[in-house]
């Protein structure tokens, strides 16, 4: 099957499943629930809103959770989106971000590579920071 033929949400994001053989059948879209694309920070896991906890179960906890272990040696950040809902996962935290929208920022506060706080800024804070 060509790209251009997927589906239309295949097509709009670089799919983790598509391009990295690492990830077996469990994890394709249509039966995972969840939609895998890397950001600027890190890997973004888009979970079904059908099956808001579908990123909770197994296999896909196990490996996520080894991602966050991964991300935190090498600040890679882990974030799980459902619908609207952010949550940034940590080896030993999840952090309920409640919606972040286009105009905001996350920042997260770090102790040496260990995440201890989040939170989300307007994104013209952290411009006059830099101004």
């Amino acid at each position: 099957m060509s790209y251009d033929s997927r589906p239309g949400e295949c097509r709009d994001y670089d799919c983790l499943w598509l391009i990295d053989d690492r990830l077996d059948q469990c994890w394709k879209p249509n039966r995972s629930k969840l939609v895998l694309t890397t950001s600027q920070d890190g890997i973004e896991i888009r979970c079904d809103p059908g099956f808001r906890d579908a990123w909770r179960k197994e296999p896909f906890r196990s490996q996520i959770h080894a991602w966050t272990v991964a991300g935190e040696t090498h600040d890679v950040t882990v974030l799980v989106i459902v619908g609207e809902k952010m949550i940034l996962l940590t080896p030993d935290r999840e952090f309920d971000l409640g919606t972040v929208r286009a105009d905001q920022r996350i920042v997260r506060e770090l102790s040496g590579t260990r995440v201890v706080d989040v939170k989300v800024v307007p994104a013209s804070d952290l411009e006059d920071r830099q101004g």
